[in-house]
């Protein structure tokens, strides 16, 4: 078995497995929509996802001003525009014409639901101590939605330098853990 280094800049390709997100914002009644990958889940009940948004983002203003989101859950025939989106900024761009998404509304947040997704999770922050140093934000899942219409939705994960691998078959193996 032959092992090499591995350059520490890609360690995030090995590690990533959760699904792209479009995490979606409003503020000052302007919705707008980023592409996330960086979440993890981090308690089950009440449900808590951390989650990291650069500071130089233009939801993360809104995300700080407002303290909630939606994290919209997109299957892979989304794949294009949840490039798109992770290429433009909402600054310039209404990302909901551009990409002609549906803006739903939330029941729990002011920030809306993008129709075209699967799941949707309403989120308030509940935590910000580790923005500053981190840009690390801890969300509270409020209110989740899902659409029973589509069965086995394959999710996209991003692998970094504009490759992704799409979800696939599922197995089940016995385990004492619930």
């Amino acid at each position: 078995m032959t092992k090499k280094t591995f350059p520490l800049s890609k360690v995030y390709r090995l590690l990533e497995p959760g699904p792209v997100l479009l995490l979606s914002t409003s503020h000052k009644d302007k919705p707008n929509i980023m592409t996330m990958s960086w979440q993890t889940m981090m308690e089950f009940e009440p449900p808590l996802v951390g989650c990291v948004i650069s500071g130089r983002n233009h939801s993360f203003e809104a995300l700080t001003k407002t303290k909630e989101c939606v994290l919209n859950i997109p299957s892979a025939e989304l794949a294009q525009q949840v490039v798109g989106i992770g290429n433009c900024s909402g600054s310039k761009v209404d990302k909901f014409k551009k990409f002609k998404l549906t803006a739903l509304p939330a029941s729990q947040v002011a920030a809306p639901m993008i129709g075209e997704c699967f799941a949707h999770l309403e989120c308030k922050v509940v935590d910000t101590r580790m923005v500053n140093k981190y840009n690390f934000f801890v969300l509270e899942v409020v209110k989740a939605w899902i659409d029973s219409a589509q069965k086995n939705p394959r999710t996209l994960h991003h692998r970094g330098k504009g490759q992704f691998m799409l979800a696939g078959e599922t197995i089940k193996i016995p385990s004492r853990m619930a």
